[in-house]
């Protein structure tokens, strides 16, 4: 039995389904919530999502199929934000445990296998360039899953463009987006907060996390803002699904004046470089909206980072590069300026000894929660 995920609607779908009558089928059920990064798949129910919405399962419906086959629309280089919610649901088909895969650190297999991905990406008039993002977006996804690209299709369908707004916002406004679906508390807030400190100009911190089903109000809400500031964790490669749903509301409602557009970005994984396509898509859907992208700070080894900053100021030590990259960041905000992207980290800090007290953090979590260490390793 074979495995399909798709985004398209239910007239759509029964043009084609006849092709995938040996599959099991994730659609949109409008019931799916996003990822909220409590790492449960890993450390409390391994291999499966705490959340109970009926997409819980993906580890084991992924396990368990002989192909998957995925049909999305083509978003700024990767998923839409359903497709993308389901792969970012699919986090406990592989194990917390670092190891180095082509000089990059990756997750490790939860099984020993190498499952295939066949992905059909649908658009209008996609470019070379789009082509190949979306190619490189989807071999990122693979290697940190553990599978294998078995083919990616690019269809051709017609969609309708706005008019955008070129010109600029000029209330002087500056929001700084939390996009991290974890507590307030987590990471990417505090990273958020640490710019906010360093920006001179009157800013606004505000959390995706409480637009949850209200993502209209919030387009609303930001509709006067001149700068906004993604400040985002990464999801399975990319942007995490609730920013994309956010992105796609804006292209599909917003015809206000332009935005200047900056991004804080943060992942676990060590090499801040792995970082390049969540930001390629930023650029993409600035693109599409006649937005002005103006430059980047991505960090890597992110939990670290969290960890250390709640120990020492962020000058110190380990993430003083860091404080460096996110003093140039809010000089460009106060200015109204552009930089170019900084990939940045704890360089310092030895990547051997990152992965090793990051694996054997895993082991002690599970002892906090209850759970035999051995269980982290479950098959379902």
């Amino acid at each position: 039995m074979n495995l399909l995920i798709h985004d398209l609607n239910k007239e759509e779908f029964v043009r084609i389904a006849d092709q995938y009558k040996d599959c099991t089928i994730v659609s949109d059920e409008g019931t799916i919530r996003p990822c909220v990064g409590c790492f449960s798949c890993w450390n409390k129910t391994p291999g499966q999502c705490i959340v109970k919405d009926g997409y819980d399962n993906m580890g084991y419906l992924i396990h368990h199929a002989d192909e998957v086959k995925v049909i999305s629309r083509y978003t700024y280089g990767g998923f839409s934000s359903f497709v993308k919610n389901v792969f970012d649901r699919s986090l406990g088909y592989v194990l917390p445990h670092f190891e180095l895969v082509n000089g990059e650190s990756h997750h490790q297999k939860r099984y020993q296998e190498i499952k295939p991905y066949t992905f059909i990406f649908y658009g209008h008039n996609l470019s070379e360039e789009e082509k190949k993002n979306a190619i490189r977006y989807v071999e990122a996804v693979v290697t940190n899953m553990r599978t294998e690209v078995k083919d990616v299709i690019f269809e051709e369908k017609e969609e309708d463009r706005k008019d955008r707004n070129k010109e600029k916002e000029n209330s002087g406004k500056i929001v700084l987006l939390n996009a991290s679906m974890r507590s307030a508390d987590g990471n990417s807030a505090a990273l958020a907060k640490e710019l906010q400190k360093r920006i001179n100009r009157k800013s606004e911190l505000i959390n995706l996390s409480m637009y949850l089903n209200k993502i209209d109000e919030l387009v609303k809400e930001l509709e006067d803002v001149e700068t906004l500031v993604l400040c985002t964790p990464l999801y399975v490669d990319g942007l995490p699904s609730q920013l994309i749903r956010l992105m796609e509301t804006y292209e599909r409602n917003y015809t206000g004046k332009a935005k200047k557009i900056y991004v804080l970005a943060n992942m676990g994984l060590y090499e801040s470089k792995q970082l390049v396509n969540l930001l390629s898509q930023t650029k993409k859907w600035c693109e599409l909206m006649n937005f002005e992208y103006n430059g980047s700070v991505a960090i890597g080894a992110g939990e670290l980072v969290g960890g250390l900053m709640k120990a020492i100021p962020l000058e110190k030590g380990f993430t003083k590069k860091i404080a460096e990259a996110e003093d140039k960041l809010a000089k460009a905000i106060d200015d109204n300026s552009k930089i170019d992207d900084i990939y940045t980290g704890t360089e310092s800090f030895p990547r051997f000894l990152y992965m090793a007290i990051a694996n054997s953090g895993w082991k002690r979590m599970a002892k906090a929660n209850g759970i035999d260490p051995k269980e982290l390793y479950r098959k379902l």
